[in-house]
């Protein structure tokens, strides 16, 4: 009973939901093809490796160097966007960004589990400059580290192409779109009922039912002037199953 009342009320309202669903989805469609503006993400790769020295390589490769170097990556990703780093990026390539701040906020650092690999990503409004921004900041963190740490354990091990054309990674209007129906289904539903909570008039006869809790027996239809110029007569309709209980006089 419970759910067929819900149905009644969406019923009533579908229209108004339709309308929010339609212009929700069309205008968030809308705004992500047309104003929100493009992203692209570049990377650039560095490995590092496990020195006694800036100039001696570890004889034999063990697990416990390859512990303690996965352990000072950590420490080398928290480096790389400080803005020691970010400013001496800017020095070098001044062209990359207004401010180190600014560089800071385009600039993401990452690595592998239980690998020497760290992955620096740049999102830019161009792959190019997303390209060229990760390999800058990839080359002067390799040349910054013997001063910081007083060893050469890091390498660029591949490079972004500024060459490639790669398509952006955002926005996602189908994404989007998704996201607007789901959102804009739960509000419309949600203001259909409480729509209905304030609205204390009856409407039809599902109405009179769910407040009298009783079943209609018969239904008298509107009768309006234009059927008393044709000549009509209006009858008296029984409710389904009810037509042998009652008798209609007309």
């Amino acid at each position: 009973m419970e759910l067929k009342r819900y149905w009644i009320i969406i019923k009533r309202r579908l229209l108004m939901i339709a309308l929010i669903i339609a212009v929700s989805c069309l205008t968030i469609g809308i705004y992500s093809y047309y104003f929100i503006e493009k992203q692209y993400e570049a990377s650039a790769t560095l490995i590092v490796n496990e020195y006694r020295d800036s100039s001696t390589l570890l004889p034999t490769i063990n697990a416990g160097s390859i512990n303690s170097t996965i352990g000072l990556i950590k420490t080398y990703k928290q480096i790389i966007r400080t803005p020691r780093i970010m400013k001496k990026v800017l020095e070098e390539y001044p062209d990359l960004a207004n401010t180190y701040g600014e560089l800071i906020g385009k600039v993401s650092v990452s690595s592998f589990n239980e690998t020497q690999i760290m992955t620096i990503t740049v999102r830019e409004g161009s792959y190019e400059k997303a390209a060229k921004t990760a390999n800058a900041v990839a080359i002067v963190f390799q040349k910054s580290v013997p001063e910081l740490m007083k060893v050469d354990n890091v390498a660029v091990l591949d490079q972004a192409d500024p060459a490639e054309m790669r398509g952006p990674i955002a926005p996602n209007p189908n994404t989007n779109i998704a996201v607007a129906f789901i959102l804009a289904l739960m509000a419309s539903v949600g203001l259909t009922f409480l729509l209905d909570h304030l609205d204390d008039t009856i409407k039809d006869q599902e109405d009179i039912e769910m407040l009298l809790g009783v079943p209609i027996l018969t239904s008298i239809p509107k009768y309006t002037e234009r059927d008393a110029t044709r000549g009509g007569k209006a009858s008296l309709t029984p409710r389904t199953g009810r037509g042998s209980n009652v008798s209609l006089d007309t």
